[in-house]
């Protein structure tokens, strides 16, 4: 246990996040995603895992991962086939924690489900939560943190 870190944020999940550089994307995945395979292209080359809700999951990583403000597309869901403007719940809770880390509103963009899978295989690493509502899929592209 470490103070002041969220107990969701193991030792792996750790050492990807500190690891990371600006640009770097993440991506967090529900159980339905092919998150081993995928995860074996990404830099990471391994699943790493916080086995509860994908909203809980994204809040631990906010609580220490800033988001990227110079381009448009730091967060991304994966859009609903046949129905991509449709926001489904557990994207309307990750896009809460998003907000409430950033302090701000702050613009996620939709990705087709295969061009998702792309950019995911580019990621620094894959974080497969318990989350087992459909849709549950987004990336996270790593900012900065400015000097004091």
């Amino acid at each position: 246990m470490l103070k002041g870190i969220n107990p969701l944020l193991n030792a792996e999940v750790l050492h990807a996040l500190a690891a990371m550089g600006h640009g770097d994307d993440l991506v967090i995945v529900d159980t339905n995603f092919p998150a081993d395979a995928v995860a074996r292209e990404t830099t990471c080359g391994k699943v790493l895992r916080i086995d509860r809700p994908a909203a809980e999951a994204a809040a631990a990583i906010l609580s220490v991962y800033p988001l990227d403000s110079f381009v448009d597309d730091s967060a991304a869901r994966m859009e609903v086939v046949g129905s991509p403007g449709e926001i489904l719940p557990v994207q309307h809770e990750v896009q809460a924690e998003i907000e409430k880390a950033e302090g701000k509103a702050w613009p996620m963009i939709s990705i087709e489900r295969f061009a998702f899978y792309e950019r995911a295989k580019q990621a620094y690493c894959v974080i497969q939560t318990g989350e087992r509502r459909f849709y549950g899929c987004f990336a996270l592209r790593k900012g900065v943190i400015p000097p004091d």
